[in-house]
C-alpha cells in the first residue's frame, strides 16, 4: 500500500516510463467580449472631439487676454497668473507670472514665434485653434462645439441611468471600495488585471470616469455660462456663489487642464495595458481576455 504523499507517483498507463507524471502545461486561452456598446463608444469619440476643440478655441479666447483673477473684477496689478512678453536688448521676452513668483517661459508662454518671428503671445498657435490670433472665430468654434458637448453629455447621462450602464458598470461596489488600497499598489506598479477581473472597470476607473463625467463636466460648463456676458442676470446667484465673474473665468481654466490631466492618464493607460485591444474595444466594441488554463497529460 503507498501512503498519501506519493499518490503522484502512481502508475498508469498514461504516464511515461519510470511512472512519474509530467506537470500541467499552462497555457493563455483568449476569450472576446463584447466590452463597450454602441452608444457609448459614439459619446466617447464625440466627447474626445469636443475636447481637442474645446481646449484648442478655449486658449484662443484666453490668448485675448492671458491673465486670471479672482473676484467680480481684474485686478490687473495683482494677476493669480499672468503670461505676458517684455522687450529686452536681447529681443522679446516671455514671461509666466503665478502670484507673487515670475518665470521665463519665451518660446512657450507669453511669447512663441510665428512666421518666423516673435510675438507677444500666451498661448503658442500649435496650441489654439484656429491657429493665428483669430478671436471671434476662436468663440464660434468655442461656443458651437460647447453646446455639442452639453448635449452629448445630456444623453450619456440619460443613456447610463437608463440602460443601467450607471449601475452595472459605473457604480463602485461594497467589494471594490475593499479593495481599492490593493488597486491602488497594482496601478503605482503598472500590474494591470487579468482574466475576468479585466473585463471590467476596477475601482479606480470608476471613480475617475464619475468626478470627470458627473463633476468636471457639469462644473465646466456652469462656470464657462457664469462668465458670459449678461448671463449673471439669469445665473446671478451662480456668479456671485463663486466669487464673481473672474472667479468664474479662472475655475473654467484650472477645470479645463483637470481634463487634460485626464486624458493625458488615460492615453498612458491605454498604451501600458495593451493600445491594441483596448483601441478595438472602443472602437468596435470587443474586447480579448487572456486566460491562464492547464492542460492534464
Amino acid at each position: 500500500m503507498q501512503p498519501a504523499g506519493n499518490a503522484a507517483l502512481v502508475n498508469d498507463s498514461t504516464a511515461p516510463e519510470g511512472g512519474i507524471r509530467p506537470p500541467p502545461r499552462i497555457r493563455d486561452r483568449v476569450r472576446v467580449i463584447y466590452r463597450h456598446r454602441l452608444p457609448v463608444r459614439i459619446m466617447h469619440w464625440i466627447n474626445a472631439i469636443c475636447l481637442l476643440v474645446l481646449l484648442g478655441s478655449g486658449l484662443q479666447i484666453f490668448n485675448a487676454h492671458p491673465a486670471l483673477y479672482w473676484g467680480h473684477r481684474s485686478h490687473f496689478d495683482r494677476p493669480l497668473l499672468l503670461m505676458g512678453a517684455q522687450h529686452t536688448p536681447d529681443g522679446l521676452r516671455g514671461i509666466t507670472v503665478i502670484g507673487s513668483h515670475t518665470f521665463t517661459t519665451t518660446g512657450v508662454f507669453g511669447a512663441s514665434s510665428m512666421d518666423g518671428r516673435p510675438v507677444a503671445r500666451g498661448f503658442p498657435s500649435w496650441m489654439t485653434i484656429p491657429g493665428p490670433q483669430w478671436l471671434s472665430m476662436g468663440r464660434r468654434w468655442h461656443f458651437f462645439f460647447a453646446w455639442l458637448f452639453v448635449i452629448n453629455g445630456i444623453c450619456f447621462a440619460a443613456y447610463t441611468l437608463i440602460g443601467r450602464h450607471f449601475r452595472r458598470d459605473l457604480l463602485p461596489t461594497k467589494t471594490d471600495w475593499r479593495g481599492i488600497g490593493r488597486s491602488i499598489i497594482d496601478h503605482a506598479l503598472l500590474r494591470h488585471p487579468k482574466g475576468e477581473a479585466a473585463a471590467h472597470y476596477n475601482v479606480l476607473q470608476k471613480l475617475t470616469y464619475l468626478i470627470v463625467i458627473f463633476g468636471f463636466g457639469p462644473l465646466i460648463v456652469l462656470m464657462g455660462l457664469a462668465m458670459s456676458p449678461r448671463m449673471d442676470t439669469v445665473l446671478g446667484w451662480l456668479v456671485d456663489f463663486v466669487g464673481g465673474r473672474q472667479s468664474a473665468r479662472t475655475i473654467h481654466f484650472i477645470l479645463a487642464w483637470g481634463f487634460v490631466a485626464f486624458f493625458l492618464i488615460h492615453i498612458f493607460e491605454v498604451l501600458v495595458s495593451g493600445a491594441g485591444n483596448e483601441l478595438r474595444s472602443i472602437i468596435t466594441g470587443r474586447f480579448a481576455i487572456h486566460e491562464e488554463s492547464s492542460d492534464e497529460h
